[in-house]
């Protein structure tokens, strides 16, 4: 009963009265003059008309953004992955180039980067066409230069067997040198921790262990992000598929090896992949669509000192004029922003993602001041 009440009472939550849910379209929050958005890529009738997950990453200097594309449809069988580049801090974006191509067998989509000092790995979820229950591997490439890739190969466990499962886009470096993060094994959809001590991510990955919520095909917990609370305490925060329409946590105290069972908590959300993540000076940060509702607006970042008391909001993207109409439709194109990803880099948060599926965009916050 007394570890249970400790483990309880280091939770995230949200305050009350930090957002205002009946207000559709801003949840009663305001955006900061230090808030713009800018566009990495926006579609016309000579281009994909479909974008999803995104994410972004900085190396030697030079922004990256990744994105899984296809013609009209999501998770089509031409769906592939393009990537743009920055030099000016996100400003100005390159031509997208395709980063890895759908194959007979297969498609692929966004699986996220590391970087490290000298080397730049991105991540390429791969699913196998007329796999069922659907599910996939995870393959990297790495470049040294941003511009020449490898060829693909596949992320392994620390047994040496290919991983059988998607990772999600964002792991998460420690202090102390180990990535955390999640992977969505076979067979069908069950998410799970994950962590390695190779610092390129290529393999060496362990499973953790945390139970799950089986929903068949599926885990009733899916697309986690991750944080860390002043003690060291690793926080993932998982959407629910049993629509709760509040977010659900896991807590880990051995640097990500073993993790509670998630729980349901008072955070409002979408029922979609959110961010999380820290700023240089230890605040946490959780950005998604807090809406109580299946709707993927407004676009929020929810902060906390701690990593438990979330109590101050910001608003990034709200809806009404400030979302933009839709010009192409296409199977599960959600209206919204929808599967944020982030990333701090030169004292600014980079919140990325994908307009009503189609535009790639980027909301920057100047945090220096924050």
């Amino acid at each position: 009963m007394i570890l249970s009440t400790i483990i309880l009472g280091i939770l995230p939550y949200l305050s009350s009265g930090v957002i205002d849910t009946t207000n559709v379209e801003t949840l009663g929050l305001t955006m900061t003059d230090d808030t713009k958005t800018v566009t990495i890529f926006s579609p016309n009738d000579e281009t994909h008309h479909y974008a999803n997950g995104v994410v972004m990453t900085a190396f030697k200097d030079v922004l990256y953004c990744m994105w899984q594309s296809s013609q009209t449809d999501e998770d089509a069988p031409e769906t592939c992955v393009m990537y743009s580049k920055s030099t000016d801090e996100g400003e100005t974006w390159t031509k997208p180039e395709l980063l890895a191509a759908a194959t007979d067998s297969s498609y692929c989509t966004s699986g996220g980067w590391i970087g490290t000092k000298d080397t730049l790995t991105a991540f390429i979820n791969v699913w196998p066409k007329g796999m069922q229950p659907v599910g996939g591997y995870t393959y990297y490439i790495y470049s040294r230069d941003g511009e020449t890739w490898s060829e693909p190969q596949p992320v392994r466990m620390a047994d040496g067997r290919v991983m059988d499962g998607v990772m999600e886009q964002d792991p998460y470096p420690t202090a102390d040198g180990r990535t955390v993060g999640a992977a969505h094994f076979q067979p069908g959809l069950h998410v799970a921790p994950i962590y390695t001590d190779d610092p390129t991510g290529h393999g060496g990955w362990h499973r953790a262990q945390m139970t799950v919520h089986d929903r068949g095909k599926q885990s009733q917990e899916l697309e986690p992000s991750l944080y860390q609370q002043r003690d060291g305490t690793l926080v993932m925060v998982f959407r629910d598929q049993n629509s709760s329409y509040r977010k659900m946590v896991s807590l880990s105290h051995d640097r990500g090896e073993t993790w509670t069972e998630p729980t349901v908590t008072n955070i409002p959300d979408a029922r979609v992949k959110q961010s999380a993540g820290n700023l240089p000076d230890g605040t946490a940060y959780l950005a998604g669509n807090p809406t109580e509702a299946k709707r993927r607006y407004p676009l929020v970042a929810m902060f906390s000192d701690d990593g438990i008391r979330f109590d101050k909001a910001l608003l990034l993207r709200a809806g009404g004029s400030d979302l933009q109409p839709q010009r192409y439709p296409g199977k599960a194109k959600t209206l919204g922003y929808s599967y944020p990803k982030s990333m701090v880099y030169n004292g600014r948060l980079y919140v990325a993602y994908a307009t009503n599926k189609e535009d790639v965009e980027c909301t920057i916050i100047n945090i220096k001041t924050e």
